[in-house]
């Protein structure tokens, strides 16, 4: 797995297909591991893509601290420069729909089509996790036990069909210890979503988007999705029943709605 010094930040970054390129940002706590290849796999046929771990995420070197979805943005502008590219097709989920946002708004001759999915734009309409939810992954994360954050997150991602489903948690538990996630850096990642806001500057966003929400998302209810939707007068596709990794529960599918919305302005 190549590393690359994208404006002084080192980022780790995997690479692999062909066509026009696609960079796909993760969310908090997330390493490029998070897409999965069910989901990679049929993207790599139609695109060059490109997934990386953000700053102090994975195999990516130490963040520097504090940061905020803007500096996040630059890393991600700074990773296009040092691999040459000129423009690509974009796709961010949860935090890295945060950072996308950030991105298209600062520098949208950079991006080719943009998917913004599971994510959030702030504002008096925002709104995150429900109060007893956020309760429960403090509470989980303040106990130092693994095993209890790990049924946590499980618990609030995913579906409750789709946690039904037999070894699912085994595949999930494998994905979130594959590689290092700092505890200090994902606290500030969550101070960094806290106070993203986008929601007066979003109506800017001027490359083709499209918006992909669960309509069961307990980390960042669908509500966001569709206010995001209204702001870039787009109509959002909501997959029904659905929790906030929606990529993992329906890879085939959320491969395809970003297959149809990068090639359809070609």
């Amino acid at each position: 797995m190549p590393s690359i010094d994208a404006g002084g930040t080192e980022l780790h970054f995997v690479r692999a297909g062909s066509g026009e390129p696609l960079l796909l940002i993760q969310g908090m706590s997330a390493t490029h591991m998070a897409w999965g290849r069910p989901f990679l796999e049929p993207l790599e046929r139609s695109f060059d893509c490109i997934a990386f771990d953000n700053r102090g995420m994975g195999l990516s070197g130490p963040a520097q601290m504090p940061f905020e979805i803007a500096d996040l943005a630059g890393d991600t502008l700074a990773l296009l420069d040092a691999l040459e590219i000129e423009r690509a097709h974009v796709a961010g989920i949860s935090m890295g729909g945060m950072i996308a946002q950030e991105l298209a708004l600062g520098h949208p001759e950079r991006i080719r089509t943009l998917t913004l999915g599971a994510t959030y734009c702030g504002g008096p309409e925002g709104t995150l996790m429900a109060p007893e939810d956020l309760q429960m992954l403090g509470a989980a994360m303040a106990s130092g036990e693994r095993e209890q954050v790990l049924r946590a997150m499980w618990e609030i991602n995913l579906s409750p069909a789709f946690r039904e489903e037999e070894g699912r948690f085994e595949e999930f538990c494998e994905m979130a210890n594959a590689l290092p996630a700092p505890r200090q850096v994902i606290l500030q990642q969550m101070q960094a979503c806290a106070a993203h806001d986008t929601s007066d500057r979003l109506a800017g966003i001027e490359v083709p988007t499209q918006v992909i929400h669960g309509t069961v998302d307990r980390l960042i209810r669908a509500e966001n999705g569709i206010q995001i939707a209204r702001l870039l007068c787009v109509e959002p596709q909501l997959l029904e029943g659905v929790g906030h990794l929606f990529w993992w529960e329906q890879p085939e599918r959320s491969a395809e709605l970003i297959r149809q919305h990068a090639l359809a302005p070609a």
